[in-house]
């Protein structure tokens, strides 16, 4: 016997030769050797490129625009004559320095703390009640909802107008039908809290269907077994949404309230349109100041300076949900 390993023959499965009773078709690779149509290293970054260039595009550059904008002197005149003059962090001491600019703030976060508690009330109540409905009245609502949801936020807020309007609408007809004959001429946008009802029933009424139609999908996902197993523990109504409804639907709660409180705290068509910020510019949030004060004003260095405060006011609202939201998946991992 020869002291030398005689090498091994690799036989016919791994020449590539087909065995006997082996099915027709192509064969797989054998283990450890690249297939064909699988993505090397770069492509996922590839695929991903066209969604990056696009969202630079899209919003990195206007926001860099805006930037820059703001730590200009750009009025009428400068826009006329092309003149571009820097005057460094002047706009940012302004605005942080007036007294408007921190009224409006805690107006705007108290306008979107009021109305996002709304939506999520409302929305999680009429989710739940979709889920049980029976099949028509599900589809019935579920048509009126998906309805109000894809109305163009200025064919809603015209409709509110002529709902809330002084002479002709049909609130006070209404109102003084039932007995409140001081509502029949009633203005609405004379002030602003009755201003600020109409802006908020129109951005809740918005806002609810998308909450409800999520959580009620989100609820189809609850395995049946578990309510059948808190049912036989002797679980009522409130105690099966607590052990068990609850805990599955809170992180698209935890999600959903991050999504209103920005979606609702740089609303800009409703309260515009509704007033235009009035009466006396009483009703003014973020957007809408930034606006006037750019914009109306013709200051657009002091408007872009506004703007890039909003969104570090907004991210400063939304570092604490992002940071649950963030851990509540830290923890499902």
């Amino acid at each position: 016997m020869s002291v030398a390993t005689e090498r091994q023959d690799p036989g016919p499965a791994a020449a590539g030769v087909r065995r006997s009773g082996e099915p027709p078709g192509p064969r797989r690779p054998a283990p450890g050797t690249p297939g064909r149509g699988r993505l090397t290293g770069a492509a996922p970054y590839l695929l991903l490129l066209p969604a990056l260039v696009a969202t630079v595009l899209l919003l990195g550059w206007p926001l860099v625009k805006d930037g820059l904008l703001s730590f200009q002197n750009l009025n009428m005149r400068q826009l006329i004559q092309h003149l571009t003059e820097w005057n460094g962090v002047d706009n940012y001491r302004e605005t942080l320095t007036s007294e408007d600019f921190w009224r409006v703030t805690l107006r705007s976060v108290i306008f979107t703390a009021v109305n996002v508690v709304l939506i999520m009330l409302l929305g999680t109540l009429i989710g739940l009640l979709l889920a049980r409905l029976g099949s028509k009245m599900r589809l019935l609502l579920s048509v009126g909802l998906v309805l109000a949801w894809a109305m163009p936020p200025i064919a809603g807020t015209t409709v509110f107008q002529w709902l809330f309007a002084a002479r002709f609408g049909v609130v006070n007809w209404v109102l003084d039908a039932l007995g409140w004959h001081a509502m029949a001429h009633y203005n609405w946008t004379g002030g602003q809290f009755s201003t600020f009802f109409i802006i908020t029933l129109l951005i809740v009424w918005q806002s609810i269907p998308f909450v409800a139609i999520n959580l009620y999908a989100a609820t189809t996902t609850i395995p049946g077994e578990l309510y059948e197993a808190a049912a036989l523990d002797g679980a009522g109504t409130w105690k099966s949404f607590t052990s068990v409804t609850f805990p599955f639907l809170k992180p698209f709660l935890l999600a959903t309230t991050f999504l209103e409180v920005i979606w609702v705290f740089k609303a800009f068509t409703q309260v515009f349109a509704i007033n235009e910020g009035g009466p006396d510019r009483l009703t003014e949030t973020l957007p809408v100041y930034a606006f006037i004060e750019g914009v109306g004003n013709q200051h657009y260095g002091m408007g872009a300076a506004i703007s890039l405060l909003t969104i570090a006011v907004l991210l400063a609202l939304t570092s604490y949900y992002l940071r649950i939201v963030l851990r509540q998946e830290e923890d499902e991992l």
